[in-house]
């Protein structure tokens, strides 16, 4: 398991940072119990490994006005490893397209994605998505409300599968 290759306070910055990836590092190093100097050797170790891999604000969409969520179920005709990598290429090119995800069963990709308003998102829909080279089919959903945005991973269960191991 992945997460048993860090000790306990490795597991416990990763938590902190997650929740709060501004705090300072000597709030950091109370938090987690030890001094200053070591818990920054460690954040840089953590970064170094790939374990952080940056930190990012949380913008609120909407407040920018960007009224429109959209998840998007899209299957190609063909699955073949160049064809799904020339797609997942075009995704990053797209600026409405916030996370591009490859699935196993019959849809192939999910894209999350924002729009100003409606017609921006359909503009988007049929002059782009819907013409990308290998798009079989596309079917959306117009998200209503989020009842859960979470980030990251959950760090109690990792500690309790761990807390099994040990």
């Amino acid at each position: 398991m992945a997460g048993s290759k860090l000790d306990p306070i490795d597991r416990q910055i990763l938590a902190e940072l997650q929740a709060d990836g501004r705090m300072t590092n000597v709030e950091l190093a109370s938090r987690v119990g030890i001094s200053a100097p070591p818990c920054l050797r460690r954040v840089r170790t953590l970064e170094e490994a790939g374990f952080v891999r940056g930190y990012h604000a949380d913008i609120d969409a909407r407040e920018l006005g960007f009224e429109v969520q959209v998840f998007a179920m899209v299957r190609l005709q063909s699955q073949a490893e160049a064809d799904l990598a020339i797609f997942e290429q075009r995704c990053r090119q797209w600026s409405l397209v916030r996370e591009c995800h490859m699935l196993n069963g019959e849809i192939d990709f999910i894209l999350k994605c924002v729009a100003p308003d409606l017609s921006s998102f359909q503009s988007f829909l049929t002059g782009e998505l819907l013409k990308a080279e290998n798009v079989a089919t596309v079917k959306t959903s117009l998200v209503i409300r989020c009842a859960k945005d979470e980030p990251g991973v959950p760090f109690d269960v990792l500690e309790a599968r761990l807390a099994k191991t040990a």
